[in-house]
């Protein structure tokens, strides 16, 4: 892929990396040996997102890597973020949002969402799956396995996690494993376009992420 289409990118060296993210809920960043680390900053029900500044274009390939280091807990990508009229999800006309997912789900937000590492309730830990949704309404529109080991098996290792949103067709993928793909034919509602793109943990997880980078297709 050529230099010319990055539209975005970030190592995630540490804390001062997200400086100008914008974080809702208790988030706290830190440094992680040459990554950051995100966890919660209040208790195990107190759950957080933080937004990349930027505004991307319908067609990105968005890849970063990956390492847990506490469970329980989940993580999850959020994509193609806009306000149910297309304007921006800071508008101050909008609902506060304060980490909790229904603010999120079944909002003022027009997104798509992946979630990974889906370690935070028994019967997910028991089958492990990573989910793509649409908002509002909580659509689940596709599943796929999901391959990451425990932390006690990861073993601090990270993993390349990749989303391809090309217009209507979303694709999944870890290590460069397809997981799951996925059309829009707007029966959920219109189709997900421009937006921004935001991490959201569900305490207690703890993970360590580095080597953000957004490309244009």
């Amino acid at each position: 892929m050529s230099a010319s289409s990055l539209l975005y990118a970030n190592p995630l060296t540490g804390a001062s990396s997200m400086s100008d993210w914008i974080g809702e809920g208790p988030v706290r960043c830190a440094d992680a040996g040459g990554a950051v680390r995100l966890s919660s900053a209040g208790g195990d029900d107190d759950h957080f997102t933080v937004w990349c500044p930027e505004v991307f274009p319908d067609r990105i390939r968005v890849s970063w890597e990956f390492s847990p280091v506490r469970e329980p807990g989940l993580a999850m990508l959020f994509f193609g973020a806009a306000a149910r009229d297309g304007g921006s999800i800071f508008d101050p006309q909008l609902q506060p949002r304060t980490g909790a997912y229904p603010q999120y789900h079944s909002g003022d937000l027009h997104t798509l969402h992946v979630s990974y590492f889906r370690r935070r309730w028994e019967d997910e830990r028991a089958f492990h799956t990573c989910n793509l949704r649409k908002s509002p309404g909580f659509h689940l529109v596709a599943q796929g396995a999901d391959p990451l080991p425990p932390v006690v098996d990861a073993r601090g290792a990270f993993y390349r996690v990749e989303v391809v949103k090309d217009g209507a067709d979303v694709s999944f993928a870890v290590d460069g494993l397809p997981l799951f793909s996925w059309h829009d034919d707007e029966t959920a509602g219109p189709r997900v376009r421009t937006g921004r793109i935001g991490f959201r943990q569900m305490a207690p997880l703890v993970a360590d992420y580095r080597n953000l980078k957004v490309h244009a297709l």
